[in-house]
C-alpha cells in the first residue's frame, strides 16, 4: 500500500498571536511524532504546492480571495474575526494548505498512491464560500472534494468530518453537490458548541450526528455504526476525503468530549474499511482541529498508522 505525506514550511510561519491554540507547534509535534515512530519511513514525502487560483474559486467566491489578498498585512496582524487573524505569512500558508489537499487528491485519483495525509495549517472546515472564520481561511477539504469531481471526473465523493466542531463551511460549500447526489457528508460534532450549526442539515445527504457534551467513545461508535456506515455503503463513494480533527480528545480544553486514542484508531479503521469496499482504499485526509499537543500527536499517529496499513 502506497502512502503520501504532505506538509509545508509555511505552516510553521502562520500564527495568530501568543497563546492562540491554533499554533505552529501543532504541525511540528505531529511531524516529529510521525518521523520518530517510523510511520513515514516508506511514505512518499511531499512539499505542498500552492493551490491555483482557479481551484480555490471552485469552492470560494472571488470576493473572499480578493479580501484576504487586500487584508494580508506586511507586518503585524489583521483580525478577520474574534479568533481568526492574519500575519504576513497567513495567505501563502493557506494557499499551500489548500494546495496540499489538491495535490494529494491528484496523487490518489491518479493511482500513484492509495492514501495521503496532509499535515498542514491553517485548517479549513469552517471557511464558507464567502467567509473566513473559526481559524480557517480556505476550506481545504471542500476544495479537494470539488477538485476530485471537476478535475478527475468522479461521480461520488464522500467527505467525513470527525472534528469536535461542526464543519459548517464544508456543508455550505458542498450543498449543491450533495443535493445532486455527487457528495455525501458524514460528520460527528459536540452540540451545542461553536459554530452552533449542524442540527438542521442543509442537504438530505448530510449525515450529521450531534453528540452531547461529556459523551465518550461509545457515542461515537454508535453514530458511526448506526448512521454513517449504512449511508456510506449505500452511497458507494469513489473517493473519501477526511476532515481529521482531533479536538474531541478528553485532554482538549476547547471541547467536552471524552475520546481517547483508541477511538481515533477505531473510527479510522471504519473509514478505511468503507474505502476498501467501494473505492480501492482511496483516501485523502487533511488536518483540522486538535489543540492538546501531546494528545494531538498521539492521535494523529493512530490515524496515520491505520492509513498506512500498520494497524
Amino acid at each position: 500500500m502506497s502512502f503520501a505525506y504532505f506538509t509545508h514550511p509555511l505552516s510553521l510561519k502562520h500564527e495568530m498571536g501568543a497563546h492562540h491554540p491554533e499554533c505552529p507547534d501543532r504541525v511540528r509535534v505531529i511531524d516529529d511524532y510521525l518521523r520518530a515512530s517510523g510511520l513515514l519511513d516508506f511514505a512518499r514525502l511531499e512539499t505542498a504546492p500552492a493551490a491555483p487560483r482557479e481551484v480555490i474559486l471552485r469552492a470560494h467566491g472571488v470576493h473572499l480571495l480578493e479580501t484576504l489578498e487586500a487584508r494580508s498585512p506586511a507586518t503585524g496582524y489583521t483580525d478577520i474575526d474574534g479568533d481568526t487573524t492574519m500575519n504576513p505569512f497567513t495567505l501563502q500558508a493557506a494557499l499551500h494548505a489548500a494546495g496540499a489537499a489538491v495535490a494529494a487528491t491528484d496523487l490518489v485519483c491518479s493511482g500513484e498512491v492509495q492514501r495521503a495525509f496532509c499535515n498542514i495549517r491553517p485548517p479549513g472546515h469552517h471557511a464558507e464560500r464567502d467567509r473566513a472564520m473559526g481559524f480557517c481561511f480556505f476550506n481545504n477539504a471542500a476544495i479537494a472534494v470539488l477538485h476530485a469531481l471537476h478535475a478527475h471526473g468522479l461521480q461520488r465523493v464522500a467527505i467525513i468530518d470527525f472534528d469536535v466542531h461542526h464543519g459548517n463551511g464544508s456543508e455550505e460549500i458542498l450543498r449543491d453537490e450533495c443535493d445532486a447526489g455527487r457528495v455525501l457528508m458524514a460528520s460527528t460534532f459536540q452540540y451545542p458548541l461553536y459554530p452552533g450549526s449542524g442540527t438542521n442539515p442543509l442537504s438530505s445527504t448530510s449525515v450529521n450526528v450531534p453528540l452531547a457534551a461529556y459523551s465518550k467513545g461509545d457515542a461515537l461508535r454508535a453514530a458511526v455504526i448506526e448512521k454513517w456506515l449504512p449511508a456510506l455503503d449505500e452511497f458507494a463513494p469513489q473517493l473519501i476525503v477526511i476532515s481529521a480533527g482531533f479536538d474531541a480528545h478528553r485532554d482538549d480544553e476547547l471541547a467536552m468530549l471524552g475520546w481517547v486514542e483508541a477511538d481515533f484508531r477505531w473510527v479510522t479503521q471504519q473509514i478505511v474499511a468503507v474505502a476498501d469496499r467501494h473505492c480501492s482504499g482511496r483516501i485523502v485526509s487533511t488536518l483540522e482541529g486538535g489543540y492538546a499537543l501531546d494528545a494531538l500527536a498521539r492521535c494523529v499517529g493512530e490515524h496515520v498508522k491505520v492509513l498506512v496499513g500498520a494497524d
